[in-house]
């Protein structure tokens, strides 16, 4: 059962989001909060494995909160963001704060219900369509040109097939994607990553393609 906690200053949306998710099968939601420090103290006391969380709240907002829930060590809530816009400097902040992904307010029940089980299951969003927007746009703000292997005087030395594994993760391709792609069984694939992870100190998909594209190893494509 994915335990969830969700986070929205409007009550409306809060409630709503609540009735969406714990409707669900295999879902149940273990706490509301109404701003980012309740947020925090109640992730905290609850140990939820998914944060839904709002990016513009009181007291304290959900970029702040995120810091402080992905720095907690006896905390493994991986959080995905909502937000109205599709394309925004918070969405970037909340990247670096380590979210595990990002979903519009607007989506739809399938796309809401998906995200949540991806993030649980440590896969971030990274599904092809706004993910893949926001990571060219975050691909942009770095100057470096991405390599085409791994470079040899890398601080955190990959194999050449953790390189692959993580410029595929970058394309937004699932496990069973990657595998095809490598022709390798997707066990093979699920080894890599979690090495992959494991050397990157990522918690997640997600954040190991952030982490390559600010070493300047992986590119997004532009299209």
């Amino acid at each position: 059962m994915i335990r969830v906690l969700v986070v929205d200053d409007q009550v409306i949306v809060r409630t709503g989001l609540s009735i969406l998710l714990g409707s669900a099968e295999g879902l149940t939601v273990v706490g509301e909060a109404g701003d980012g420090e309740e947020a925090v103290r109640l992730a905290r006391e609850l140990q939820p494995d998914v944060i839904c969380m709002d990016i513009r709240m009181p007291v304290l907002d959900g970029i702040a909160a995120t810091a402080l829930i992905t720095a907690d060590p006896h905390l493994q809530a991986e959080v995905l963001i909502l937000t109205t816009f599709d394309i925004d400097e918070d969405v970037f902040a909340a990247l670096e704060a380590g979210a595990a992904g990002f979903l519009l307010k607007g989506a739809d029940e399938e796309t809401l219900l998906g995200a949540v089980r991806s993030v649980a299951r440590g896969e971030g969003t990274l599904d092809q369509r706004l993910t893949r927007r926001i990571l060219r746009e975050f691909g942009r703000r770095r100057t470096s040109e991405p390599a085409s292997t791994p470079p040899s005087n890398l601080a955190v030395p990959l194999t050449t097939r953790e390189f692959e594994v993580l410029e595929l993760l970058a394309e937004g391709l699932s496990t069973t994607e990657m595998a095809a792609r490598l022709f390798v069984e997707q066990t093979t694939v699920k080894y890599h990553l979690a090495g992959l992870l494991q050397k990157t100190s990522s918690r997640d998909r997600l954040q190991a393609v952030l982490w390559g594209i600010r070493q300047g190893l992986v590119g997004v494509d532009p299209r």
